[in-house]
């Protein structure tokens, strides 16, 4: 199978299994201290596949620098970008979770304008932008009493702050991911993402409320195995053979399958507002992704040019 074929199949998997995991992680913090959940599961998935690679695939140790780099990315991408979305679902509802967390690929592209200055976004990227912000505004208007709970309004902060880590670690991730073993790589920084989630443990979770429920066993396994293990091995494979404007498109998924998952099995809210506001984020960006692709070609364009 050709490398980009793959890559593909890759993402179509990215969409439904992070569209099913904000459901899972929500059932497991509801029963159990948030940030320890995120360092078990993360922890767990990561030593797991450090073994596999170091002690089955004889992959070379990295270097004291390699493993620095890893562990910056780590902390961005699992400890920020998955263990302050653990610990503002115990309050924040699943599906409100993903559709914040889907304008991650608008913050790629801004992200990447502001790095090259030259850039200047055209007329649908600040369309598409505005439209996304609208959605998320038109969302929120559902939830305005919710806003009186200080953990509520932390928590939609905290999302908003992992999204922004988590597009941050992913354009670091891509920028150097050609020249190392993309697999091994997540193995590292999801071990290094959840040891760095046990400070936050111990700060902030209620440690006396460990209880190793059923439920909480299932999510944990489901999380580490499918969520971690399987799903971050496929982003990482995705990133180091699509540009990262493509392998973010599992946003559009994501929150689709999270909001209707949340509605069903844990009765979460969903109307006709939250449906139109969910199709207008999506749009907005689209609209982006598409202004976007139109500029660099643009840009492309020109360069041949001037050669």
């Amino acid at each position: 199978m050709k490398p980009k074929t793959l890559a593909y199949l890759c993402l179509a998997g990215i969409c439904l299994i992070w569209g099913t995991t904000f459901l899972v992680m929500r059932v497991g913090v509801m029963q159990f201290p948030p940030f320890l959940f995120a360092a078990i599961r993360q922890v767990t998935a990561g030593a797991i596949m450090c073994v596999f690679f170091i002690g089955i695939k004889r992959e070379k140790i990295p270097t004291p620098k390699e493993l620095g780099i890893q562990a910056f990315r780590g902390f961005l991408m699992i400890t920020c970008g998955n263990g302050f979305v653990s610990w503002a679902e115990v309050t924040v509802p699943s599906g409100l979770a993903a559709i914040i967390c889907s304008t991650m690929p608008v913050l790629v592209i801004l992200i990447n304008i502001g790095i090259n200055r030259h850039e200047f976004p055209n007329l649908q990227i600040v369309l598409g932008s505005l439209v996304g912000l609208g959605g998320i505004v038109l969302v929120f208007s559902e939830y305005l009493t919710d806003f009186a709970n200080p953990r509520y309004s932390m928590g939609i902060a905290l999302i908003f702050i992992a999204t922004l880590t988590w597009a941050i670690g992913s354009l670091l991730t891509q920028r150097t991911i050609q020249n190392s073993n993309p697999f091994f790589n997540t193995g590292l920084q999801m071990l290094f993402g959840g040891i760095f989630c046990l400070p936050f443990s111990l700060a902030f979770d209620n440690l006396q409320t460990i209880t190793f429920s059923q439920e909480v066993i299932f999510a944990l396994g489901y999380l580490i195995v499918v969520g971690s293990i399987g799903a971050f091995s496929m982003y990482a494979y995705t990133l180091s053979q699509l540009p990262l404007t493509i392998a973010s498109l599992y946003s559009y998924v994501n929150p689709l399958v999270a909001v209707v998952l949340g509605w069903l099995v844990l009765a979460e809210k969903l109307n006709t507002q939250i449906g139109i506001a969910f199709l207008i984020t999506v749009a907005g960006i689209y609209l982006v992704n598409h202004g976007y692709a139109i500029q660099r070609r643009k840009m492309s364009k020109q360069v041949s040019a001037e050669l």
